[in-house]
């Protein structure tokens, strides 16, 4: 027998869960975490000094991330801050050619085009079966030793204007390593850009097909459909994928030292073998990247509240 439609929404509702309070942002059950977190950290700092008799000294440490310089009067920064800021340079311009790459790749990946499926399915899949030290290894030094020479960067930042190479500096770090650093740059995002058209190909793919549907029926190409009707949609569907890919992206932009790139985690190699101090070098390496992930962490939810409002 046909329940009414009251009895329905009912028994929808009964099986939903139960809404978030977001007015309760710390508990007894957090509380308990923070201070099992806590007596763990505490218990690993004994067992370093009372089993590996290691002597803390965050004194040399702090002298590698800010330093004071006579010349001009002021504290600057050191290596550790220096590695940090090149780590930064380095995650946004991959970020922002692996989102080109993979946008391009994932329309490409849902196209109607049976040439552009197949490049773009060779390409990710290429990507996504081979260990990532292997891949940056292989392109890294097909990109210093063919394409990079070719293209001229290291004549042309060596013959920059004053002005030139202080925007080179600012944006891409010192002109004598623009050649290396652009490789970089390149080898990440043709890394994490393959992780992105998945995400792409997974959010048009997610939309219901009434949509095109009903687009079609109103006269609508497969362009203004796309770009009026799918990608808004599509859009707010591979945020949250997209922000844990650029999170992945900073931390696995920590391949880069093994190819000489002076970043956060070159450097603090660098320190730590210069201070002998490797509990606190790393530790304040661990730090600064969970400063960075969460930062995005943050700004990507805030970014997906907004969105969550034209819904």
């Amino acid at each position: 027998m046909a329940r009414p439609a009251g009895a329905v929404s009912h028994t929808l509702q009964d099986s939903l869960p139960p809404p978030v309070d977001n007015r309760r942002r710390f508990g007894p059950l957090d509380l308990a975490i923070v201070l099992c977190v806590a007596a763990a950290c505490v218990y690993v700092g004994w067992r370093a000094q009372t089993v590996l008799h290691y002597n803390w000294n965050w004194a040399p440490v702090w002298n590698f991330i800010v330093r004071y310089d006579a010349a001009q009067d002021s504290w600057v920064p050191n290596l550790i801050l220096k590695g940090l800021w090149t780590t930064v340079r380095i995650s946004i311009w991959a970020a922002f050619l692996a989102a080109v790459i993979g946008g391009a790749m994932g329309m490409a990946r849902v196209s109607q085009s049976l040439f552009l499926r197949l490049v773009a399915r060779s390409y990710v899949e290429a990507i996504r079966n081979v260990p990532p030290l292997v891949f940056i290894f292989v392109v890294y030094f097909f990109l210093t030793s063919q394409i990079v020479p070719a293209l001229g960067l290291d004549t042309w930042a060596r013959g920059a204007s004053p002005q030139t190479r202080a925007a080179i500096e600012l944006l891409l770090g010192p002109p004598q390593f623009l050649p290396a650093l652009v490789s970089a740059v390149v080898c990440l995002a043709l890394f994490e850009g393959a992780y992105v058209a998945e995400i792409v190909r997974g959010g048009i793919q997610s939309i219901d097909k009434g949509q095109w549907e009903a687009a079609k029926s109103m006269g609508f190409g497969r362009g203004r459909i796309l770009r009026l009707v799918i990608l808004p949609q599509a859009i707010q569907r591979t945020v949250p994928p997209l922000a844990g890919q650029f999170i992945s992206l900073v931390k696995d932009s920590s391949i880069v030292s093994l190819i000489s790139i002076q970043d956060l985690t070159f450097l603090g190699n660098e320190v730590a073998a210069t201070t002998t101090r490797i509990f606190e070098v790393w530790i304040v390496v661990a730090f600064l990247y969970f400063l960075m992930c969460w930062s995005l962490s943050l700004l990507f939810a805030r970014l997906e509240r907004r969105l969550g409002r034209f819904k």
